[in-house]
């Protein structure tokens, strides 16, 4: 009998020894699985301050390409999927767009127009991809300074196409999505700060942007509360792409930039956007404008940002087009 007891109290004590053995375990396997179990944020797309699932952006370069900004070439194909877009005046006050593509890839871009002197310096802090349908050989002779991978009509085979249903030259397109694969360099250093969540905005209150470019050219941004962006106005009109989306970045940065070379007002080819060195710039962005100065020491680097009081101005995540008008150009903005 004295044997059995013994037995049964070793068992017993076995029994409670597992059972706080395994009370303890379960608690560090919880522990364990919750810190598993976090997932760090998504990485940030450098051209849009946006979050970048699987970090496609993060491990490609940027594709600039030179598209056509004339009534003729409406609709757009593929703008709304750029992650900045620059507009900048070429001879006779006309002008036209670099649009950076690095988060999105659209497999039709276009019109693709040529290349103009001002294009080097907007792609040599991003390098990558810069795409046109050729140049003037002055204006080609430029861009060769820039540190990019070029392709024009002459070299990109099938990664450019004409769509013969519209007329020439506002017919010739580009696959940007299969032209990341030609450039080597890693991702793009961003352009922007952007501003984080819960930061305040500064400036003042603003519902409409007029920026007058010569004659029709003049491009008028409207403030739009429910989407928060800044609906865009060409021609009279609201300006769709060919997705049947109206164009609507984020923000709207106007950088004043003399022209050199010859005047773009009168017909002078040859004029370049001197885009290094200091100048006025109005950032427009969340409903508010605010005022203040680009510094840009070097063209190897992006411009800075900067307000009033010195501080680097923030974006708001997302699409932004940079307008670049010469300082004598009207800009009015409505209240």
């Amino acid at each position: 009998m004295v044997t059995g007891v013994i037995a049964g109290a070793l068992v017993l004590m076995l029994i409670a020894s597992g059972c706080g053995g395994g009370g303890k375990n379960t608690g560090a396997s919880a522990r364990s699985a919750a810190v598993t179990t976090t997932k760090p944020p998504p990485p940030i797309a450098p051209l849009t301050g946006l979050p970048d699932p699987g970090g496609v952006a993060n491990k490609r370069c940027a594709v600039t390409v030179k598209i056509d900004n004339r009534l003729e070439g409406h609709p757009k194909y593929g703008v709304e999927q750029a992650d900045v877009i620059y507009e900048e005046v070429v001879e006779g006050g006309i002008t036209r767009l670099a649009a950076i593509f690095n988060s999105h890839a659209p497999d039709r871009v276009g019109p693709v127009r040529s290349v103009r002197k001002t294009d080097q310096s907007i792609v040599t802090p991003i390098r990558g991809v810069f795409v046109y349908s050729g140049g003037a050989p002055y204006a080609i002779a430029s861009i060769n300074t820039a540190p990019v991978v070029q392709l024009d009509e002459s070299t990109a085979g099938p990664l450019m196409f004409r769509d013969h249903s519209r007329l020439a030259p506002f017919n010739l397109y580009a696959r940007v999505d299969q032209m990341y694969a030609r450039c080597k360099d890693p991702a793009p250093p961003p352009i922007f700060t952007y501003r984080k969540a819960g930061t305040p905005v500064g400036g003042i209150p603003v519902a409409n942007v007029l920026v007058g470019f010569l004659g029709s050219y003049a491009v008028r941004w409207t403030w739009d509360v429910p989407s928060a962006t800044w609906k865009r106005r060409i021609f009279g009109a609201p300006e769709y792409s060919a997705a049947g989306t109206q164009l609507a970045p984020q923000n709207v940065v106007v950088m004043y930039a003399n022209y050199v070379g010859g005047d773009p007002s009168h017909g002078n080819v040859g004029a370049e956007a001197v885009l290094t060195g200091v100048g006025k710039v109005e950032v427009f962005t969340a409903g508010r404008e605010i005022v203040g100065t680009w510094r840009r020491p070097d063209r190897s680097k992006a411009a800075t940002l900067v307000d009033a009081a010195g501080n680097e101005i923030a974006l708001t995540p997302g699409q932004t087009w940079v307008e670049l008008p010469q300082p004598s150009y009207t800009v009015t903005v409505t209240p």
